[in-house]
């Protein structure tokens, strides 16, 4: 991502809509769809009713997409769109997602690329179906490659550089990178970033993000083994908790730090046990995406000329300012 991209970004307004009162629920690994964003809601949109197909690689249990799900419940509501949320984090199941919703000919996509080879061919489908596409959360590096309208996110890479730079103002000096899901290329591009603004010595620790359990152990493994890490970095907040745990279970003095937010993270920054956060505004993400696709189908606008990402993040969470976001947390929207 090349630096001048900040400033198209911050040129996107945004007017949040009222939430619905009863939105999607988790489904099992994402082979399930479920229709939301269908209640009326004060001040909803008089274009004709619109259906968007939101496609996530989450996987089960991961509260962090919740944020995202709320947030584009609200553009669907205020938008008089009927939203149909799927996931799965395995790349090929949620292709076929893409495929289900281009065989209901819905009338916009947005989805995340992690792993983009994986959604090539179905991108190009919805387009040859002439079903606009956007992107979101994961896939900057890919998203005009392969062929979507516009991108929503957190440019990760410049994020991790900002996380090292402000580690060696803390003076850390030997960071681990706990990446919950290998190859899944946003979370990759957070450790590159952070190898590239810190000055001291990191390392990528590996681990399954959907057995905490097991992240549990293979970190209280890594700290009791070498002692010289004085600095554990998480890319989900769920992992952060679970690496509060692994540094007391270790008897080590690291510290832990993080990208990304939800209620307990903001309840561990304001106590201490997590130094500060890096939060994408995943809320942000789904409700651009969404609104997004409502405004190109009723009125032909494309945020950032289709040529620049509208970025999201990162903005730091810390001790000192958590207080401005904990009432958010506090209702699910950050």
């Amino acid at each position: 991502m090349r630096r001048h991209h900040r400033a198209a970004a911050l040129t996107t307004a945004v007017t949040v809509g009222a939430l619905l009162a009863a939105g999607c629920s988790s489904g099992s690994g994402g082979k399930k769809s479920e229709a939301g964003g269908t209640d009326a809601a004060a001040g909803k949109a008089t274009t004709p009713r619109m259906t968007v197909a939101l496609i996530t690689h989450a996987a089960p249990g991961d509260t962090f997409w919740d944020l995202i799900r709320k947030g584009a419940q609200a553009a669907a509501a205020k938008d008089n769109i009927k939203l149909v949320y799927s996931s799965d984090p395995v790349a090929g199941n949620q292709a076929n997602l893409v495929q289900n919703a281009i065989d209901q000919k819905v009338d916009g996509i947005a989805l995340t690329a992690a792993k983009p080879d994986a959604m090539k061919g179905v991108v190009a489908k919805a387009k040859a179906a002439g079903i606009p596409v956007v992107g979101f959360n994961s896939g900057l590096d890919n998203w005009k490659e392969l062929g979507m309208l516009e991108y929503f996110g957190q440019d990760e890479n410049i994020a991790g550089q900002a996380f090292g730079e402000r580690l060696n103002q803390q003076g850390a000096e030997h960071a681990v990178c706990v990446i919950q899901e290998q190859g899944q290329v946003a979370l990759e591009a957070r450790c590159a970033g952070l190898k590239k603004g810190f000055k001291g010595t990191t390392e990528n620790v590996y681990v399954n993000g959907a057995d905490k359990p097991s992240v549990n152990s293979t970190l209280t493994a890594k700290l009791q083994k070498d002692s010289s890490i004085d600095q554990v970095v998480t890319l989900g907040a769920p992992i952060a908790l679970t690496a509060v745990q692994s540094v007391k279970d270790s008897g080590s003095k690291a510290k832990v730090a993080t990208f990304d937010l939800n209620k307990e993270l903001v309840d561990a920054v304001r106590g201490g046990s997590v130094e500060f956060a890096v939060d994408q505004q995943p809320y942000l993400q789904g409700y651009l995406a969404v609104d997004a696709l409502w405004l190109y189908k009723t009125n032909g606008n494309v945020s950032g000329g289709g040529t620049a990402p509208v970025l999201t993040g990162p903005a730091f969470v810390t001790k000192e300012n958590v207080d401005s976001v904990a009432a958010f947390a506090a209702k699910g929207t950050r």
